[in-house]
């Protein structure tokens, strides 16, 4: 018996480290990238617990989460685009991080606008995964060609404006600046909203309840790109652009344009031969600022695997997950390590760095509904403001997105 107990406690040993290890689920919207799947696959090779990865459509996410959710099949844990964290922390389908997240050591140097759009009343339901920022870019070659200083970015919009008109002069099919005017309510949110920020206004009010478009600052954003438009220094094909043509600057064509972080990688990559710079967003006042876009990590309230999915998400802050990140291109969530994992990688990813520390995400439970939405107030504002009737277009935006907030509440 004696020999019995000692051979079934070996035997238990030996399979207690298997019996210990956890397999996180979580999702992921698709096109998430390779900079968290290379995460990933290092976390899993070197560590007992393991992360599966479900890619969803990126369209569908949201509503296949709370589906899961309300039937009892959510995933551990989820990488959701910071905007909609409000809305599910507001009906209590998350985690409440609060606690841990505030022991960790490097807290306050995660991306401020993250963490804002992942506390709800004081409590912090998501956490920085991945971080985008939105830039001012120009190409070199065109500005030496029309005789600018390649090496100078400009600072206000008169410059870009002035800027624009030597780069059209260059031949007809050369233009100074563009943007996707047709209607995307998230590309303009991403590259245009900056304009007012950095000013010191908004498009609503810091707990969203109150539309705020109507402004000075806003009306002066709008005349600097309808008066480039009345120029002919934007393409005719960006008042129709639903975003498909979002990098334009590809081209070697466009002179200047406001991008996402993110491009810095693509164009380096797919366009070597393109010779570009890149600068933080001047407001109208000439302040910088920037959209904090990307993802929160999220977990799905009541998951019996909260040690591992703290674990994992500690090792994606780590030194090591943060230079995994940043290789494939995403910018580091943590600003005390942001010098250390950027070093050796292309010195205009700092800029995308330094947009952090200026940018802002609206706060709304309302967010599709007002901005992403194709049919939503602010696709169809920035249309109609820059391209239209500018007056009517502030007097109906003003008054359809009060309406949305109100009819929320």
């Amino acid at each position: 018996m004696r020999k019995l107990l000692a051979t079934t406690t070996l035997a238990a040993m030996l399979i207690a480290p298997a019996a210990w290890a956890d397999t996180i689920q979580m999702w992921v919207r698709s096109g998430i990238g390779d900079s968290f799947k290379e995460t990933v696959k290092a976390f899993n090779a070197g560590h007992k617990d393991k992360v599966e990865l479900t890619e969803v459509p990126q369209g569908e996410l949201v509503q296949k989460y709370a589906t899961a959710i309300a039937g009892g099949q959510a995933p551990d844990a989820l990488s959701m685009d910071l905007i909609y964290t409000p809305s599910f922390a507001a009906s209590g389908q998350l985690e409440d991080l609060t606690s841990w997240a505030q022991s960790l050591p490097y807290f306050k140097s995660l991306s401020p606008s993250h963490v804002r759009l992942g506390t709800y009343k004081d409590h912090i339901y998501g956490l920085p995964l991945s971080v985008e920022t939105s830039i001012f870019a120009w190409n070199k070659d065109l500005y030496k060609k029309a005789g600018l200083d390649p090496d100078k970015a400009p600072k206000t919009w008169e410059e870009i404006t002035a800027n624009a008109e030597k780069i059209r002069a260059l031949g007809k099919d050369i233009y100074g600046f563009y943007f996707s005017g047709g209607g995307c309510g998230g590309c303009m949110i991403f590259t245009f909203t900056p304009l007012v920020w950095g000013a010191g206004a908004d498009i609503l009010s810091a707990d969203g309840k109150k539309a705020t478009l109507d402004t000075p600052e806003m009306h002066k954003a709008v005349e600097y790109y309808r008066n480039m438009v009345k120029k002919d220094l934007v393409p005719a094909g960006a008042e129709s652009d639903n975003g498909a043509n979002f990098l334009s600057i590809q081209s070697g064509k466009i002179g200047q344009q406001t991008l996402g972080a993110f491009a810095i990688g693509t164009l380096i990559t797919q366009n070597p031969e393109l010779n570009f710079g890149v600068t933080l967003i001047p407001s109208v006042d000439g302040k910088a600022s920037s959209f904090a876009g990307g993802d929160n990590f999220v977990v799905t309230k009541g998951t019996k695997k909260i040690d591992a999915v703290k674990g994992f998400l500690e090792y994606v802050y780590s030194l090591e997950g943060q230079k995994i990140m940043a290789k494939y291109g995403s910018l580091p969530t943590r600003g005390d390590l942001a010098d250390q994992v950027l070093a050796g990688l292309d010195p205009r990813l700092k800029v995308g760095v330094d947009a952090i520390a200026v940018a802002k995400t609206p706060y709304t439970l309302q967010f599709n509904d007002l901005i992403n939405s194709a049919n939503g107030p602010w696709a169809a504002f920035t249309h109609a403001a820059i391209f239209g009737d500018e007056k009517k277009a502030f007097a109906d935006a003003q008054a359809q997105m009060q309406q949305i907030i109100d009819d929320a509440q």
